[in-house]
């Protein structure tokens, strides 16, 4: 078994990917000054892990987390690079080590899939990422997630509330809160249908389609059923990664 650690802006997961990449159990807390607790809680409860690899999109909290997790579970983390993943990518952009690395680890094992295939990580922030033919990394699209979206009106606006996400009933708001979460949700997967047929346009190819992220279940109601929902995206990348370059045996 295999610890996958995500540290994101928003949460830390932590995934126990056994030896044919399926995801055992899965754990997320916030990203925040007390993460030592749920990592050890977390530790109690996972069947005894033999490696661990690490992704991390936070850099204060890379070493610490990495430091919590060598205590809690007996396994130094190989925190992953671009470097590690060139057996499963090849890339067509400079400075490629200055890709995020959440992206890196979804575009491993996105990879694995009929080529050309786009990413669509639905975090913090959204996040695109083209792979053509033969595993070329072609680069992407980076916006605001919907969360980051809605709070960020909320706070700009003084007649517009915080409202709780969920999956909206109909696309016509019938008050403020409706409206804005129309807008927020299919207005998100509207975007993702518009980016992808521009991106089949740019590479002259139809493209396999790939969602992801914790925000993901809010918008694939929206979204055509050819694309694929894979929530463990991430974690099967990372844990790809580590083996291919044989950081994990």
């Amino acid at each position: 078994m295999i610890l996958t650690v995500d540290v994101g802006n928003t949460t830390i997961a932590l995934a126990g990917v056994d030896s044919g990449f399926n995801v055992r159990f899965c754990e997320k807390f916030p990203s925040d000054k007390n993460f030592r607790e749920p990592i050890f809680r977390a530790a109690e409860n996972f069947p005894p892990i033999k490696s661990a690899v690490l992704s991390s999109v936070v850099p204060t909290l890379t070493e610490p987390v990495c430091n919590a997790v060598s205590q809690a579970f007996g396994a130094v983390p190989a925190v992953i690079s671009e470097k590690m993943c060139r057996k499963s990518l090849k890339f067509a952009v400079p400075n490629p080590e200055k890709i995020g690395l959440d992206r890196i680890a979804d575009s491993v094992w996105a990879a694995r899939f009929p080529l050309p295939v786009v990413t669509v990580d639905l975090g913090t922030a959204t996040t695109f990422n083209v792979i053509g033919k033969g595993g070329v990394f072609l680069g992407g699209i980076i916006s605001a997630g919907i969360k980051t979206s809605v709070n960020a009106l909320s706070s700009h606006a003084a007649q517009l509330s915080q409202i709780d996400l969920s999956v909206p009933e109909n696309v016509i708001g019938k008050n403020t809160l409706e409206c804005m979460l129309s807008g927020a949700v299919i207005g998100t997967a509207a975007m993702i249908e518009g980016i992808i047929s521009r991106v089949e346009k740019e590479i002259s190819s139809p493209v396999t389609t790939i969602i992801t992220g914790g925000d993901a279940d809010l918008v694939k109601p929206f979204l055509p059923k050819t694309y694929i929902f894979e929530p463990f995206l991430l974690a099967k990348g990372l844990a790809a990664a580590a083996y291919d370059f044989g950081k994990i045996t």
